[in-house]
């Protein structure tokens, strides 16, 4: 009979080792059931935390500074007209630190359908699908106040967000290179609202209405 206790106890054991108490709340650590010297070194591993303590390494801290000769992955950015929209004495940029070119402008069209239009409206007039939503007021792009904006006071907007906080950065969705593509686009976006017929040469008028 006792034979019989002892196989009951440990199978009920087991059963709870294996499955747990199912359905229940624990506010302490769960029983563990095996020793430490069943798995030497595996149990209880290391775990430094960033710029936390370690008393493996001599001069006592966990992170380890990088070895000599290392190179970053990410590219140096050290052209602040390029990456920040700024010249050299910090004012902003004016023009394109870019090619300016019919790929550049295909690009900047295509990253302001995505990103640009829905709050902007397709022809920037701050008449986007989100003012259905609820969305206040979004600035037109065709006021003086940001046709005589530079390029690169733009390009610092579209990098860290508006200072009303009611544009958000977009660094970590558009590249460098596509910010400034969107900008020409913006361009030519304005560009189209104070055109005249002047602007268009015989020739380019010819083409399109479909004459020779």
């Amino acid at each position: 009979m006792r034979n019989v206790y002892l196989i009951t106890a440990f199978a009920v054991v087991l059963l709870v080792s294996i499955f747990g108490f199912r359905g229940s709340l624990f506010t302490s650590p769960p029983i563990d059931v095996f020793p430490e010297w069943a798995f030497p070194g595996m149990k209880r591993q290391p775990k430094p935390k960033p710029q936390g303590e370690s008393k493996f390494f001599a001069d006592g801290r966990a992170d380890r500074p990088l070895p000599a000769g290392v190179v970053s992955r990410d590219p140096l950015r050290n052209d602040d007209a390029l990456f920040a929209g700024k010249q050299a004495d910090g004012s902003w940029v004016r023009g394109f630190p870019v090619a300016v070119n019919a790929q550049l402008m295909a690009r900047g069209k295509d990253r302001f359908t995505i990103y640009c239009a829905p709050c902007h409206g397709a022809v920037g007039d701050g008449n986007g699908i989100t003012k259905q939503y609820g969305m206040g007021a979004t600035p037109t792009y065709h006021d003086d106040r940001l046709r005589l904006m530079a390029e690169g006071e733009l390009f610092n907007t579209i990098t860290h967000g508006s200072p009303n906080k009611n544009m958000l950065p977009y660094a970590d969705k558009l590249l460098p290179e596509d910010r400034w593509a969107v900008i020409l686009y913006v361009r030519a976006l304005q560009r189209a609202q104070l055109a005249t017929a002047a602007d268009v040469s015989d020739a380019k008028a010819r083409e399109t209405l479909g004459l020779k």
